[in-house]
């Protein structure tokens, strides 16, 4: 097969990939942007709000991109990747995986035992939690989801350093496959 005609993903897996980078994307800079606005302003809430619904969105969405990829085999890398890299690569898209669950779920967690409740932007609603409201909880777990979401700058990072590399220099057809 020539190398311009190489085995891609399916479409519908190279749109949740794309998509989902940028809402994690979206995710990251909604939370950076906060300082912008003062505190307890409308504006910080709504940008507050937003980031944990696109949160969301990625926990959902992650569900439907792992049933995508069960159902179809990703296309191999050629040349084949062996050993050490094949390993690398596995382990760096178990922890992009792992992300993709854990930070949403951190996430709502530190609402749900925050606040008692989980606001829905633009509204007076809010769906109410299932538990008691435990402040010190919360305070933990928004340290681990801050500390997690500075990690998977650096998983994320690595993902894009590996695909370019992948593309650049050791020229096989990884970023092909998924463009």
């Amino acid at each position: 097969m020539a190398a311009s005609l190489a085995p891609r993903y399916t479409a519908k897996a190279r749109w949740f990939h794309w998509l989902m980078a940028g809402l994690i994307v979206l995710a990251y800079a909604l939370i950076l942007s906060r300082s912008q606005f003062a505190k307890g302003s409308d504006p910080r809430t709504f940008v507050i709000q937003t980031h944990f619904w696109v949160g969301i969105l990625v926990f959902l969405m992650a569900f439907f991109r792992i049933a995508e990829r069960h159902r179809h085999t990703p296309p191999g890398i050629t040349p084949p990747l062996e050993g050490a890299l094949q390993v690398m690569a596995t382990l760096s898209h178990y922890a992009l995986y792992a992300f993709l669950f854990a930070q949403p779920l951190l996430g709502l967690f530190t609402v749900l035992l925050g606040s008692g409740k989980v606001p829905i932007p633009l509204t007076s609603l809010a769906i109410p939690s299932p538990f008691d409201v435990s402040k010190p909880t919360a305070e933990s777990l928004v340290h681990l989801h801050v500390l997690l979401g500075t990690i998977f700058y650096y998983v994320i990072g690595l993902h894009v350093v590996a695909a370019m590399w992948h593309h650049f220099v050791r020229r096989d057809d990884t970023v092909k496959r998924m463009v």
